[in-house]
C-alpha cells in the first residue's frame, strides 16, 4: 500500500513540475482547463440568474476537486500547500460550485466564484517559464490581468450589493457598465446609487480605484521598469531613466526615447 502511494505521488510529481513532453503536454491541457473555467464564470455571471447550468457547475466541480487532490499529493508539503492562498481560493470556488444544492443566493455564489480569476496569477507563472516571448512582455500582461481582476472582482461586489437596492441595476452587465463608468471618472448619470451602502461603496471605488484603475492603464501602455541586466550584480529591472544600479552602482546604460514626463 505504502509503496502505491509513493509511486502515485511520484507520478503526480512528474506531471505537475517535471519537464518531459508528456508533463508539458499536461501542464498546458490544465492551463487551457483553467482560461475556459474562467470563461465560463465571467460569462455565466452576465447571463439571467434563473437560468442555472448545475449539471455543468456539478462536472467543474469534481473535474477541480480531481485537480486539487492531485495538486495536494503532489506537493512536497501537503500541510503547507493545504493552508495556502491558492489552495483556499480553490476549496471556496469548488463549495460555490456545489452550493445551489443547499442555496440560492446566486448573486453571492458569482462573487465567490470570481476568485477563480486568481488562476490567472498560476497562468502567468507556466507561462514565464514556457515562453520567451511571455518573459519580454510580462510586465505588461501582468498589468492587464492585475486590471481584468480587479474590474471583475469590484462588478461583483457592486452588483451583489446592489442588485437588490438599487433599481438601476438589475444584471452583472449594469454592474459592469457602473463600474467602469466610475473607475474611468465618466460618470453618465444614468446609474446611481440610492442608498447610504451604495454611496459610500461608490465613494470608496472613486478614492481607491480610480487611482489603482489609472495606474494599471498606465503600466499596461508603458512598462515602469526596463529589463537590462547589471554586468556586477545581474539585477535586471530597473527605472527606464536610470543612470546607475540601484543594488550596486555599477553605470548602466539604457537605451531610451526620452523622459516621459
Amino acid at each position: 500500500m505504502a509503496a502505491e502511494k509513493s509511486a502515485l505521488r511520484t507520478g503526480l510529481r512528474q506531471l505537475y513540475f517535471g519537464h518531459s513532453t508528456r508533463a508539458r503536454v499536461f501542464r498546458f491541457t490544465l492551463l487551457a482547463f483553467d482560461v475556459l473555467t474562467i470563461g465560463y464564470f465571467i460569462i455565466s455571471s452576465v447571463m439571467d440568474p434563473e437560468r442555472h447550468f448545475h449539471t455543468l457547475d456539478f462536472i467543474l466541480a469534481g473535474v477541480l476537486s480531481l485537480d486539487y487532490i492531485a495538486r495536494l499529493i503532489a506537493s512536497a508539503t501537503p500541510a503547507r500547500y493545504l493552508f495556502s492562498f491558492t489552495s483556499l481560493t480553490d476549496i471556496v470556488v469548488i463549495a460555490s460550485l456545489l452550493a445551489p444544492v443547499f442555496l440560492e443566493n446566486f448573486a453571492f455564489l458569482r462573487v465567490v466564484r470570481m476568485l477563480r480569476l486568481l488562476r490567472s496569477y498560476h497562468l502567468l507563472k507556466e507561462l514565464r517559464e514556457a515562453s520567451s516571448w511571455f518573459r519580454r512582455n510580462e510586465d505588461i500582461l501582468q498589468s492587464a490581468v492585475n486590471l481584468v481582476v480587479f474590474i471583475f472582482v469590484v462588478t461583483a461586489i457592486v452588483y451583489v450589493i446592489e442588485d437588490e437596492r438599487n433599481p438601476n441595476i438589475n444584471n452583472y452587465l449594469d454592474a459592469l457598465y457602473f463600474t467602469v463608468t466610475t473607475l474611468t471618472t465618466t460618470g453618465f448619470g444614468d446609474i446611481t446609487m440610492t442608498d447610504s451602502i451604495g454611496r459610500l461603496m461608490t465613494v470608496l471605488i472613486m478614492i481607491f480605484g480610480v487611482a489603482l484603475f489609472l495606474r494599471l492603464v498606465q503600466t499596461i501602455f508603458r512598462p515602469s521598469k526596463a529589463r537590462v541586466s547589471c554586468p556586477d550584480c545581474g539585477l535586471n529591472r530597473h527605472d527606464t531613466d536610470a543612470i546607475h544600479c540601484k543594488h550596486c552602482g555599477r553605470m548602466l546604460n539604457i537605451p531610451t526615447e526620452g523622459a516621459w514626463d
